[in-house]
């Protein structure tokens, strides 16, 4: 969708009459001309009012990670049924916290956009992601948006220029950017414990079948959406947990962007074999027949000649992983599990030890050595792991650092989901730039559609849009940033343990 970003603004019947008004294109052309929204802050919020929509599988969850940090009110709930709504009113008033306003039907969340709030974080099913952000920023609101944040180029390009128009942040709620090990591998990156980047692979490698067939009124996706996605669409529908980490190490739309990219998708048997198994021949499931291949293959090209590899496969019989793989020229991080290896220089060849003396890795492994290769496998893996357990420990991420034991304490995923939605108030609280912008939330899920055209089409090279239009190559790259729990007034004790947080 190549099109002049003045000529798109014109173009706002999408919009509404709300974001046509006078000076919106006026006002967008500023934000593009002052640098985009890369470094756009808006004046601090000493209380961030949130409302939260989507109340099903991740809504409870943030509700409660919200509700738990100073300076923030969950001030409003939304649903599509009013007695999930209820459920977490109830939670509110048992956990002392003030009433929400309530909020429900298909179209609830138009009056909750409509009254006062400042943040709009929105958790419903994909297919709602972008109109509802679009919504919430046409009435003035800041908007947070469960992954994939849009579907398609069109609700990418309309989500980048309703934020610049109006000046709305406009954030994609990738937890993975705040998991140990990803922001490890960014501190590494920016200390140049890696060298120039050269690589990433990343992936979603999650065996869903469970989930994705599980009746509704048991707990399973609502409309059985997310297994109709599958049905529907081909490529990578859930490109964002392995992708955005690499982006930000590598920082692309901040001194490069990704310029093409090609994929590949495997035939489809495991969600049939499931199907077959658990509900018979003749279900329908058993003849919904999805197109999604079991395994797709993403390779991404950047600019500044950077590569990349992303894998989606949520139907095999496979261990969790997301592979969390970093290549420079001194340097590799690679995660499940964590294994590094690092060079005190570019050109240093990698040994067995890695930055071990041989007498370290002889008092380590029991034995004397005669030469590095005289070591048996395990052995090997044995100087690896004690090496990257080092190495993690060193260079913690300072938000880990800070703030890592309140998030483990509270839940959801390990902890990196409190990280990420503490670190996002902190920012709106101080006028703080955000971590992501609308940009990349653009080029990450611009691959829904970009990889799905490829894998239809023998793989064929799929350009992948400039949502920066040349901004990229002056932003400044997203740095190592941390919170100061002092402002915050928060404490471990303040914090509950929360077993309703995902955990996987």
């Amino acid at each position: 969708m190549e099109m002049n970003r003045r000529d798109f603004l014109r173009g706002t019947a999408w919009m509404g009459a709300t974001a046509a008004l006078a000076g919106c294109v006026s006002h967008a052309a500023k934000v593009v001309d002052a640098g985009g929204m890369t470094a756009f802050r808006v004046a601090p919020i000493s209380k961030v009012r949130v409302g939260v929509v989507g109340l099903g599988m991740r809504g409870p969850g943030a509700v409660h990670r919200l509700a738990a940090i100073p300076g923030v009110e969950v001030a409003a709930l939304c649903d599509l049924y009013p007695e999930r709504v209820a459920a977490q009113q109830q939670w509110l008033a048992q956990n002392g916290k003030p009433a929400a306003r309530e909020y429900s039907g298909e179209e609830g969340y138009k009056a909750m956009c409509e009254s006062d709030l400042d943040l709009v974080y929105i958790a419903t099913p994909w297919q709602l992601h972008a109109k509802i952000a679009l919504y919430a920023m046409e009435h003035g609101k800041h908007a947070a948006i469960e992954v994939p944040a849009a579907m398609n180029l069109e609700e990418c390009w309309a989500l980048v220029e309703t934020a610049e128009c109006t000046g709305r942040h406009c954030m994609q709620l990738e937890n993975c950017c705040y998991g140990a090990v990803e922001m490890l591998t960014l501190n590494l990156v920016r200390q140049g414990k890696l060298g120039d980047i050269v690589h990433g692979e990343g992936a979603y490698i999650h065996d869903l079948r469970s989930l994705n067939y599980l009746d509704p009124s048991r707990g399973g996706y609502q409309g059985y959406w997310r297994l109709k996605w599958n049905r529907d669409h081909t490529g990578n529908i859930y490109p964002t947990h392995g992708l955005l980490p690499i982006m930000q190490a590598m920082n692309v739309n901040r001194g490069d962007r990704m310029e093409y990219l090609t994929c590949v998708a495997s035939k489809q048997t495991g969600m049939d074999a499931y199907a077959r198994n658990v509900f018979g021949e003749n279900s329908w499931q058993a003849n919904l027949h999805p197109r999604h291949g079991d395994m797709s293959t993403t390779t991404i090209r950047t600019v500044m000649g950077r590569t990349i590899m992303i894998q989606h496969d949520v139907t095999s019989v496979r261990p969790y992983s997301r592979i969390n793989l970093v290549s420079g020229t001194m340097g590799t991080l690679c995660d499940y599990p964590l294994r590094i290896a690092m060079a005190n220089k570019p050109g240093d060849a990698c040994h067995y030890w890695f930055n071990f003396t041989k007498e370290e890795a002889e008092q380590l492994l029991g034995r004397q050595l005669d030469a590095y290769w005289s070591m048996s496998r395990l052995e090997s893996e044995k100087l690896t792991e004690t090496y990257a357990t080092r190495i993690a420990t060193e260079y913690q991420h300072p938000l880990w650092k800070v703030a890592g034991e309140l998030a483990q304490k509270m839940g959801g995923h390990g902890g990196m989901d409190f990280l990420m939605d503490l670190r996002l108030c902190y920012c709106l609280q101080n006028g703080l730039p955000l971590d992501m912008d609308v940009y990349d939330l653009a080029a990450s899920c611009s691959l829904c559609e970009l990889c799905e055209r490829s894998a239809e089409n023998r793989g064929a090279s799929q350009d992948i849009p400039d949502f920066t239009r040349g901004g990229w190559k002056t932003a400044k790259p997203l740095g190592i940033e941390s919170v100061d729990l002092s402002k915050l007034g928060i404490t471990i004790d303040d914090v509950k343990e929360d077993k309703t947080q995902l955990s996987v």
